[in-house]
């Protein structure tokens, strides 16, 4: 009997989850965007916390593109005049204040505006040299059937898909839906070179968001490579510095706090990496694939604390970290730092 107990322990413990360094615990329904807006709200954006604790999402909805919560998850206004296709925004402060900087998936521009939703600073596409934009198919064909250009093709496009700020205001963008380039502008709009791509050193696979990682001098750009499935380390000035992480669920989203990393894993999962790259906590871990990667996922499939498309992750002052998810309905989660 005693060896059968023994033997049954052995087992637990080599099923059972690993001890990390950190742990986090899930605010069930943190906020439900059907419950707040009274219908299913687009989600296919980011999460960002102002200096002030205010949470912001960017949802697809037509008149109310991004929206502010408390902490605790009451509802408090819209952002007035924000685009409603912010696939990847952040808020930072700067001399002259406090910003949200976001690239439009749709429209192809860049923009800077004010927590009250004044639009300071706009970079068109166009300022992006076409070299590193990617030409679109064409859409019609000939009396022969065979393609030929046409209004709707042979177009230079982008798909802007994230973005951060470095400290001394330079913006970088990731074109993660297309080139996979990331191009960089200094505080005024001014272009100023393009790296990256799908080619080597790079080798990127949807380059889909980034953060500035401000936990090395000098700081450091850490991108999320999502079907590369890699967490990726490049300069400020675009070079390959290394792969800090790879194998992952398809890492979608990344955020920089202290002296951890937030990796927000498509295929449900949320992974904190320290500075050295080691992994100190996993949590939300779903693991039924077909609930994973899938935005069409209803309230009544929700389970509290376990995740279906995590799409965007934010830090607040204290550590804590709320995910938006990809989702149709509108999904938004808070777990808090134990």
């Amino acid at each position: 009997m005693k060896k059968s107990l023994l033997l049954a322990a052995v087992a637990l413990a080599l099923t059972a989850s690993p001890a990390f360094a950190i742990d986090f615990k899930a605010t069930k329904d943190w906020v439900r965007l059907p419950d707040v807006n009274s219908r299913p709200t687009n989600l296919h954006g980011d999460v960002a916390i102002a200096s002030n604790g205010d949470v912001y999402v960017s949802t697809m909805d037509a008149a109310r593109g991004v929206q502010v919560f408390s902490q605790d998850g009451k509802y408090l206004r819209d952002v007035p005049n924000a685009p409603n296709d912010f696939h990847g925004f952040v808020i930072r402060k700067d001399k002259d204040g406090e910003f949200i900087y976001g690239p439009r998936l749709v429209a192809g521009t860049i923009v800077k505006l004010t927590l009250d939703g004044k639009t300071v600073l706009e970079i068109p596409s166009s300022a992006i040299p076409d070299e590193f934009k990617i030409l679109t198919p064409p859409t019609k064909k000939n009396a022969k059937g065979e393609m030929v250009p046409d209004a709707d093709g042979n177009k230079r496009v982008v798909r802007l898909t994230g973005m951060d700020v470095a400290p001394n205001g330079d913006l970088y963008v990731t074109d993660g839906y297309s080139s996979d380039y990331i191009h960089r502008f200094d505080r005024t709009g001014k272009y100023l070179t393009s790296f990256g791509g799908k080619k080597e050193p790079y080798n990127f696979k949807t380059l889909h968001k980034i953060a500035v990682d401000t936990r090395f001098a000098p700081a450091r750009i850490i991108v999320v490579d999502r079907e590369g499935r890699r967490l990726v380390h490049l300069s400020l000035d675009g070079e390959f510095l290394g792969v800090i992480a790879k194998d992952l669920l398809r890492p979608a989203a990344v955020a920089v706090h202290g002296d951890y990393a937030a990796v927000g894993e498509i295929l449900g999962q949320v992974t904190i990496f320290d500075k050295e790259g080691k992994v100190v906590a996993k949590f939300g871990t779903n693991s039924v694939p077909e609930e994973t990667a899938n935005n069409k996922m209803g309230p009544d499939k929700w389970r509290a604390g376990i995740f279906n498309a995590p799409h965007g992750v934010a830090f607040n002052s204290k550590g804590d970290i709320f995910v938006s998810e990809y989702n149709t309905f509108g999904r938004i989660h808070r777990f808090d730092k134990k």
